[in-house]
């Protein structure tokens, strides 16, 4: 499996200590299976986000991210540059719901749309709001939805298979950021990548001596729903990814 790392939304610049200043980047995989088509994990902000972010994204969100909204960085875009049409992504897995994370999903009106039930519920029941957009939604995507499944048989973890999907790729929940936030595991076919969505934000956090950024560390506090994610970081796997992290 062929697996690309795409950044679908460069957002405010952040400075980490020993290094430059740098935009935090919306991290999305793009997987080329052998018989699922694409697989889109997360979107990112999406063409209509680039257009008319007040409309879409919210004034307030736009004030606190800073996106730089260059149409190129979305995915359907890169999708394009890649060699594919957007009907190739048949499936779109999301971690969460978050404006930054599905706002790219009307650009896949075809695709199938896996999400945990308890985040979609969360995002239809507080919408509009700070993190959840109605316009991101309101093609009416084809909606897959899992309840967190029993047992720990992902590292640990528990984890649920994707419906309708051959490929090796798992809905892993990873509750705390959102009502119903996971991550997405895949297996390359070599080894697993876990893209975690925003479980973590700043790579250093996950080194043997833990260095928390002194602004990521304040957003992602303040953006917890629950506050029971930090524990996921210290599990084991092949490879952590976050949704947004400092280049």
């Amino acid at each position: 499996m062929m697996i690309h790392h795409l950044n679908c939304g460069s957002v405010r610049q952040i400075e980490a200590p020993g290094l430059p200043a740098a935009h935090a980047v919306n991290h999305c995989l793009l997987a080329e299976t052998e018989h699922d088509g694409l697989v889109l994990v997360e979107t990112g902000l999406g063409l209509d986000d680039v257009r008319d972010p007040e409309a879409t994204l919210g004034g307030d969100w736009v004030t606190m991210a800073q996106p730089l909204l260059a149409e190129a960085e979305t995915a359907v875009r890169q999708v394009a540059r890649l060699g594919f049409a957007p009907e190739d992504v048949r499936h779109v897995v999301v971690t969460h719901l978050d404006v930054d994370h599905c706002g790219g999903l009307p650009d896949f009106p075809a695709a199938r749309v896996h999400v945990l039930a308890a985040e979609l519920d969360a995002a239809l029941a507080e919408a509009p709001s700070f993190r959840y957009r109605p316009a991101h939604w309101a093609h009416g995507p084809k909606w897959e939805t899992y309840e967190p499944p029993a047992g720990d048989d992902w590292f640990g973890f528990a984890s649920v298979p994707l419906t309708g999907v051959a490929a090796d790729i798992r809905l892993v929940p990873l509750g705390g950021h959102t009502a119903g936030h996971a991550g997405v595991a895949v297996h390359d076919g070599t080894r697993w990548l876990l893209h975690c969505g925003d479980a973590y934000y700043y790579h250093r956090e996950l080194t043997a001596d833990p260095e928390p950024h002194p602004v990521l560390d304040v957003v992602q506090t303040r953006s917890e729903a629950t506050t029971t994610c930090a524990w996921a970081r210290r599990r084991g796997c092949a490879s952590w990814r976050g949704g947004t992290a400092a280049r």
